[in-house]
């Protein structure tokens, strides 16, 4: 099914949840309502015309600065339906202050480790998620380290995280 016709059919499933969409896009994408994600995410997997019965990628990021006035996270969603051989990209805005999605989990196995990277780098949290918790980083770290907004401490778990310039490096190497 074509991206046009894939967006259409969930404009029409779901006219609260659709807040826009671009066909023209490298990868067709279709921005949804952080409340409707369950169920446009069941929707995709159980409707036989769409059959999506692959999450390929639960993708975080932050949006700060790429838009005047945008400072959101955003999470998005690339499905693949192995029957009909198309793809579709769903995307959730969140505040950066307190952001909350469903999880996938339950629909999706392959969402769990994706969600929580989601969640170790960016503060992303999956309401329901099975066991969310760092995937990547310590438990004791501090902060999301991929939010643009992230200030890195002088230390991290006892480590310095400053040091010299290259050439200092280099000297002090000769020194040992």
């Amino acid at each position: 099914m074509e991206a046009a016709r894939l967006i259409d059919r969930l404009r029409d499933s779901f006219p609260d949840a659709v807040i826009e969409s671009d066909v023209e896009a490298i990868d067709p994408y279709v921005k949804v309502a952080p409340a409707t994600l369950t169920d446009v995410a069941a929707f995709l997997r159980d409707d036989p015309e769409m059959s999506f019965d692959f999450l390929m990628a639960v993708t975080g990021m932050d949006l700060m600065g790429l838009e005047e006035g945008v400072d959101d996270l955003r999470v998005e969603y690339h499905f693949y339906s192995y029957k009909h051989r198309h793809t579709i990209v769903i995307r959730v805005d969140l505040p950066r202050e307190g952001p909350v999605v469903p999880s996938l989990a339950g629909l999706y196995p392959t969402a769990d480790w994706n969600e929580r990277e989601a969640w170790d780098l960016l503060g992303i949290r999956f309401d329901g998620h099975p066991d969310l918790r760092r995937i990547l980083l310590p438990e004791e770290w501090e902060g999301h380290p991929l939010r643009k907004d992230w200030k890195e401490g002088p230390t991290a778990l006892g480590f310095e995280t400053t040091r010299g310039s290259f050439l200092d490096l280099i000297r002090d190497s000769k020194q040992l």
